[in-house]
């Protein structure tokens, strides 16, 4: 008799509970294939962590005691840049690993194979600036990082709509209107490569904010509330940060995000 197939729950909190970075990654990819061969059973069985586990470097600290880092003209600022967009990506490998495991039993396959996919991206994205930071002489964990970016897990752990509202269409949705002008500082630098990465990620999050925006509409739908009201209510009850201006309107059009939602909150 063949052995029961491990659940996609247990393989999932694994991943979430790795600390180790590049470990991280590999396993969340893993995790991604497994569920798309059909070697993980759909079966939620074990609650999500109430946080990830995290290496002993980068040390973590408060926002306000980040030290500033330049624009990135300098070698160091461009260091400074990518170290902190490298974690971003390795924070982001665990929000997209956390809303397949906590929200896949009530939204379904399709909700587990986006957001899988959705973590899987976050792990390349993470491996590709953590090779960067290699190649100019830094590694990740070499500097201090921001600790507050779990937060959003936190705050929206009760509800799928609050988690959708929150991470893809306000902070993923962020990237999508600061990246761009990234990308020119390190193409005036003449540090292309790094360039073209942040390109290849603000491609694959376009696609990411288009995901968390279709199944929000999805879920709102199915409540009788309408989108852009019900994405307005989410946005001012559970995320403390402000929604500023200036927005990718292009960008933000291309993941579904119009008008609508918009009004009112920027």
């Amino acid at each position: 008799m063949p052995e029961p197939r491990r659940s996609v729950a247990h393989a999932i909190r694994d991943a979430i509970l790795t600390a180790d970075p590049r470990a991280k990654a590999m396993a969340t990819r893993e995790v991604a294939r497994a569920w798309g061969s059909g070697k993980l059973a759909p079966a939620f069985d074990v609650a999500m962590p109430d946080a990830p586990a995290r290496p002993s470097r980068p040390e973590l600290l408060p926002p306000s005691a980040m030290p500033k880092r330049g624009r990135g003209g300098s070698e160091r600022g461009r260091i400074a840049l990518i170290h902190a967009l490298c974690h971003i990506e390795f924070v982001a490998i665990d929000l997209a690993l956390d809303a397949a495991g906590r929200f896949g039993g009530e939204r379904g396959a399709d909700f587990v194979t986006d957001w899988l996919g959705v973590a899987a991206d976050e792990a390349m994205h993470f491996a590709l600036l953590a090779r960067r930071l290699v190649t100019l002489g830094s590694a990740y964990g070499a500097l201090p990082a921001h600790d507050g970016l779990w937060d959003a897990a936190r705050e929206t752990a009760h509800d799928v709509a609050a988690r959708l509202a929150v991470v893809p269409m306000v902070l993923e949705a962020r990237g999508l209107d600061v990246t761009p002008m990234t990308i020119t500082r390190f193409e005036a630098a003449g540090d292309l490569r790094t360039a073209r990465v942040l390109q290849r990620i603000l491609d694959d999050e376009v696609r990411h904010v288009g995901l968390g925006t279709t199944h929000f509409t999805k879920v709102c739908l199915e409540r009788g509330d309408s989108p852009p009201s019900a994405w307005q209510t989410l946005v001012a009850r559970h995320f403390r940060g402000a929604i500023k201006p200036p927005f990718n309107d292009s960008a933000r059009r291309s993941a579904g995000l119009s008008y609508d939602f918009m009004k009112g909150v920027a």
